[in-house]
This record gives structure tokens, sequence and C-alpha cells, in this order.
């Protein structure tokens, strides 16, 4: 396998492709007869193995690796509980106050991140919300409703702890450990869903050899997603003691237009990573309303465009960050990120692929080219040293503040007033403001890590960018299949834009037609200095013309320092309802609390301390927030 294919940044969605060829391999126990499972170190990986550890695995995987976080100089609104249930417009969404935890497990019981939204079509103003939430130490997928159009939210808890057991072993119970990854959305008849994957960690930080893996889907029957049906049904159940095969990385789409032949129809995407190092994307259905799911299909099958393949040569397996979507007529697309694409150094582009069905995702078509794009720099190289494996957003200068693990994503929709126009959106680091003839070069993958480098990342020639592919044929073909990544349109057409970074994004349609599309964005204050963000919303009623931006963020928000700053979270969330736009994003303007180091006597309890009290290293906590916004 050549150095182009080891090296693909596939995220979240590889969360373990090659990692767990070394986390969990067996030996006999001597004399007893016994399997023992060896336990996995992050030290054992090679270079080629860390660069396609996924920020949310790397993360509870790599303890090691999380040591106390920098976070001097930050700026925190009054708050003395953690409460706070907005900053201006900004509305909070998760309702749960912080929970003290110790400096050294700074983020557990503390955070929310990796956001989903989604609108009841018949009431737009029954909105549901879900996140990654950590305030029971490990993460958990939960989430959040309001039945006022987002003004007010009250917490909703996913019953995910355990599920049935038989497929595990033909026990009861299965627990699980973990869950994450989450994305919900709305039928016609008012029942709201929400996916969660789930896994076992296995011998890396625990005593217990299951590595299983499982994606369900949960149902909440009439209630806005107050409560839901127990135990979730299975959209995939892998039990296995080797960690592979891993089912990652899933995401859900439910036909919600009326008269389309699949009306209600629940699509679930997933990647499945194998010990060799592949990872494909696979789907399964449902037509009663997330009680069964289909026999999977698989989506990234194989392809000219995929000639650096890990299995036999022109396989699509190297596969990630898949999002399903469904048109008005009822056809269901999937676009994902690939990286069997041929490139010829100093070049270090990926593609976006799509998969289409017309069939109601009982079938696909070959994949086809969305767009070639370019993923975000090699933390490390850029940030001395920080994050090593991962790839981030510098920011410019001599800052090295901004180190958080973060990629390029696409995401799609199709216009429901033309059923044939589908527009992907991607961020890409090389693009019309940022390339050669603006001091901004590739310049080949690292040989420590195997992750892009550039000319120009700290000097102020390079910016991430979020770049729009349109096909008007039915996902036939697309502005991005022969055009350059340097000349295809950007949506960034702010003046302040065009040398700052914008990423993270998700997009849909208005019912009108209208495309919106939200992103973090640090064309404000200083943020592409100090490696602060904000979020911004941009709107165009002609994806071929003009896109204006407003700024959503009441104020800038600093870099995360959960986790030691390393994970931010993977992906944000976006719900359009008429013209009212609802981002959902991760933020951290909220100060942590903790206990306050040497305090507590045998007469006085321990005191509580915020950021900066006493100890600057510990800095903010990490929220979902958002705010309906009118689509400039």
């Amino acid at each position: 396998m050549n150095k182009r294919t080891l090296r693909v940044v596939i995220s979240a969605g590889a969360i373990t492709l090659l990692l767990l060829a070394t986390l969990a391999h067996f030996e006999s126990g001597a004399g007893s007869g016994q399997v023992k499972a060896k336990a996995f170190t992050y030290a054992s990986l090679t270079k080629h193995q860390k660069a396609v550890l996924s920020g949310f695995v790397r993360l509870e995987l790599n303890g090691s690796n999380v040591t106390t976080p920098k976070g001097k100089g930050n700026y925190f609104p009054s708050s003395d509980d953690g409460c706070n249930e907005h900053f201006g417009s900004n509305i909070k969404v998760n309702q749960n106050c912080l929970n003290l935890t110790d400096p050294d497990l700074q983020g557990r019981a503390q955070a929310e991140n990796e956001t989903a939204i989604a609108q009841d079509p018949n009431h737009p103003g029954h909105i549901l919300a879900g996140f990654n939430d950590y305030r029971r130490g490990d993460s958990n997928c939960d989430g959040a409703y309001s039945v006022d159009a987002g003004k007010t939210w009250t917490d909703t808890t996913i019953p995910m702890s355990f599920t049935r057991g038989t497929p595990f072993g033909g026990v009861a119970r299965q627990y699980w450990e973990a869950g994450g990854d989450p994305s919900v959305a709305w039928d016609t008849k008012g029942n709201a869903y929400y996916s969660c994957l789930v896994f076992q960690r296995g011998p890396a930080v625990t005593n217990n050899p299951d590595q299983s893996s499982a994606i369900y889907v949960y149902r909440s029957t009439h209630n806005f997603g107050a409560s839901w049906n127990f135990a979730g049904r299975p959209v995939i159940e892998s039990f296995n003691t080797t960690f592979f095969p891993f089912e990652d990385k899933p995401y859900m789409a439910i036909d919600d237009h009326v008269g389309s032949p699949f009306q209600d129809r629940i699509s679930v995407t997933y990647n499945e990573d194998l010990a060799d190092g592949s990872a494909r994307i696979f789907e399964s259905f449902s037509n009663d309303y997330g009680e069964t799911f289909s026999k999977r299909v698989l989506v990234s099958s194989t392809s000219p465009l995929c000639p650096n393949s890990v299995g036999t040569s022109g396989s699509c397996d190297l596969s990630a960050f898949s999002q399903p979507f469904v048109g008005s007529d009822g056809d269901l697309y999937v676009v994902y990120v690939n990286a069997n694409n041929a490139v010829t150094l100093p070049d270090n582009h990926s593609q976006v692929l799509l998969s289409k069905s017309t069939d109601g995702g009982q079938s696909f078509s070959a994949p086809v080219k969305v767009a070639d794009y370019y993923d975000l720099p090699d933390c490390a190289t850029y940030q001395n040293g920080q994050d090593l494996f991962a790839s981030c957003v510098p920011e410019k200068g001599s800052g090295t503040n901004s180190f958080f693990r973060a990629a390029n994503y696409p995401s799609g929709a199709v216009n429901p007033t033309n059923p044939s126009q589908v527009v992907v959106t991607t961020g890409s680091y090389i693009n019309v403001h940022s390339n050669e003839s603006n001091g901004c070069t590739p310049a080949g993958f690292s040989s420590l890590t195997g992750l892009p480098l550039y000319t120009g990342v700290k000097t102020g020639g390079c910016n991430n960018d979020i770049l729009e592919s349109i096909s008007n044929d039915g996902g036939a073909t697309f502005t991005g299949t022969t055009q350059d990544p340097r000349v295809l349109r950007s949506i960034n057409q702010s003046p302040g834009q065009a040398t700052t970074d914008q990423f993270w994004q998700w997009a849909t349609f208005t019912q009108s037609g209208r495309l919106a599309v939200s992103y973090y964005d640090r064309q404000y204050n200083a943020d592409e200095t100090t490696g602060f963000s904000d979020i911004s919303l941009s709107g165009s009623d002609n994806v071929l013309k003009q896109f204006n931006a407003v700024r959503v963020t009441t104020a800038s928000m600093p870099p995360p320092t959960q986790f030691s700053g390393l994970f931010y979270g993977d992906y944000t969330g976006l719900a359009v309802a008429d013209d009212t736009a609802h981002p959902l994003w991760m933020d951290t303007r909220n100060p942590d609390l903790f206990l306050c180091p040497n305090t507590g006597t045998t007469t006085t309890p321990p005191q509580v301390c915020k950021a900066g009290a006493m100890n600057a290293s510990f800095a903010n906590d990490q929220d979902a927030f958002t705010q309906g916004v009118a689509v400039p």
C-alpha cells in the first residue's frame, strides 16, 4: 500500500480502521487454556494508524495524551453556576448545569459536542436536537427538545445503556460503555427518531474483553422527543472481542415528502472498518417506522475514480463521513469523502463521492465524483507539536491555541422546488481565496504523521473555505466533477472571509428553494490570529449567484479546553423551516467549574472555583447553542 493510501484522513468515519489491528490481539493464558486479551497502548501504533484514528475514539483510548490544557487569556461572560441559558440571542440547548470534575478529568461530566438538529415538517415549532453528552463521565447519546421554535429547551435522555443481548453471546442484556455520533429526524406522522452509535472499549481501558459495536435507532411516538422506545432497534450489531469489524459514524435521513413513493422510509448509512485498513459505506432502511431494518447494501462500491484501493483495484474502500439525504421524488443520495484517488506529489487532495438510489435504498449507482478537496493541515507541524497525528485549523501568527482535531467533510441537500438540483458543500484548504497565487501551496504529506502539508499556513496565505458543487441532472454530474477546487464556487463571499478560515458546515434548503449553510467562521474581530471562532449563516436564493452571510454568535468563542483542548467535535447541525434557520453548534463561552485545590479541611468543604480564579489552565465549558435566524 502506498503512502497516499495509508495517510487517508478519514477522520471520525474511519474511527479505527487500522487502529485496532494492534489494539486487541490475543494470546493463550499460560497453562490456563483461556484466551487472554492483550492491552492496547497508543504508543504501539504505527504513524499511519495514528493518522487515521478518529477524534472520538482517539480521545477515549489515548488517555496518556490528555494533559493539563492551555487556556490563559480567555475571556468569559459573568457566570457563577455554569447554568447560563443564553448569551444575548444565542440560546443554550442542553439544560444541565456543570458537574464538578477533577483536574485530570476535565471534560468528563461537562461537555456536549457533535450536534444534530431537525424540525417536524408538520409543526416547525417542534425541534429535536442531538449531541454527545458527558455529564455521566463517559460519552452518551443525549438530546433536547423544544415545542416553541427553539426559544426554550428541555433535556431528553436516550435509553442507550443496554440493549437486548441475544446477538452478543446469547445473554439477556448487552451493556454499552460509550455512545455518540448522533443524528435526528422526523417523519410525516409526527414521530421523531434518534440514531446512535454504541461500542465497548475492551482491554484498552477496562478489564472487559468485549469490543462489540452497534448502531441503533430510537423512536419518540407523538411526544416531540420527550421520551423514547426502550432498547432501540438495531441497524447493525457486531459482536466480537477483536474489535473488527467496527461499525462507525452513522447518519440518518427520512423521506418526509408527502406523496413520495418511499414516504416515511428511514435510511441509515455508516462505514464499517476492517482489520486490513479499509472503510466502506453501507446503508440499511426501515419501512415500518424504525421497528426493523433491511439487509444492508454497499454504497461505496467500485469505480475508476478509486485506483488506489486497499483491496481489489477500483474498490472505493477508504471512505467515511457519509451523509444520506432525500429528494421530493424519493431519490436517496449518499455523499462521502474518499481517499482512493490518484495523486501526484506534492499535490495532496482527496475527493468527495456520491452514490444514488432510485429504489428506496435497495441498490445504489456506481459512485460519481462531486469534487476534489484539500483537507486541513497536519497539526503537529504548524502548532508546535500539539495534537500529534491529527489535522486542525491553525490560527495565523505565532499563537498555537487552536489545536483541536478537525477535518473537512461534505454536506448535501436537494432543492425542494427542483428535485433535479442537488447541491453538496465541502470544506477545502485550497480554494479560490487560498491558492498558489495567494501564497498557499500543497506540499505533500508529513513524513511523521502522513497528514497534509502546505506553504503559507501560519503566514496568512492559506485559509479554509466552504465550496459548493452543483448538479442539475439529479446527481449524474456536478460542477466539481471537472472544476478544480481553486475555481470551484465558494459560499464565503464576504470580504472578511477571503483571508480567514471557515469550517464544519452543514447545508439544507428552505421550502422555497433558498440554500442555507451554517459554519464556524473566523472573519470576526481577531479570530484568525487568536484561534477564537464564531458561527455564521450564509444564504442564497440562487445557488449560482450571490451568497450573503450574517453573524449568528453574539461574541467570539475561545478555543476549547475540554479534553485538554484536543476534541471539540467533528461536525455541527442545521435545520430550516420556512425561511428561519436553526444552526446548532458547540459553544465554549461558559467558564469551567472545578474544585479549588487545597481548599477543603476537616471542618470546611472544598470551595468551587471557575476558570481563572485560581488556575488559569482551566478555561471553558462546552455546551450546545442555537438561535433562530432568518436566512439571509
